[in-house]
């Protein structure tokens, strides 16, 4: 799986690169962005929250997350 390491991005940058990933994907495949900063996460669920992905987001460390994207088959 590829890893989008966006650590220290503000944004929009981690959401720029993750739909230019994002539309190389296949269906079923996947992606992790890595971001420590909480406004990415609500940038990352908002795109794609009517598309056709699915978000899985854990708090690896406090103020660490990533952020798997999958698209849907």
């Amino acid at each position: 799986m590829k890893v989008l390491n966006c650590i220290g991005d503000f944004c929009p940058i981690p959401l720029l690169y993750s739909k230019a990933e994002a539309q190389t994907l296949k269906p079923g495949e996947s992606f992790m962005l890595v971001t420590d900063h909480s406004c990415v996460l609500e940038s990352i669920q908002d795109y794609y929250l009517d598309r056709n992905y699915e978000l899985k987001i854990a708090e690896v460390l406090n103020g660490v997350w990533e952020v798997t994207i999958s698209r849907k088959c």
